[in-house]
């Protein structure tokens, strides 16, 4: 996992953005988006849509990611 982050493409409500995650961010991204049986825009879209106008999208999703996992380590 020594790989640097990498940038990736999203469509978040019809307009493209382009995002920076480390690789290990983007795999639980996408597991996430999976379990929930979303396309990764989608969750994406969910979160864009929720974030504080002051967080970048990359923060946001990296919270989401690490509260997601929080969660069902608790259940």
């Amino acid at each position: 996992m020594g790989a640097g982050p990498q940038k990736h493409s999203l469509t978040l409500r019809g307009h493209r953005t382009s995002v920076t995650l480390e690789p290990a961010f983007w795999q639980a991204f996408r597991d996430i988006a999976a379990e929930k049986d979303i396309a990764v825009n989608a969750l994406a879209s969910q979160i864009d849509a929720t974030r504080d106008p002051d967080t970048g999208l990359a923060s946001a999703i990296r919270v989401y990611v690490l509260q997601h996992f929080r969660k069902a380590a608790r259940d």
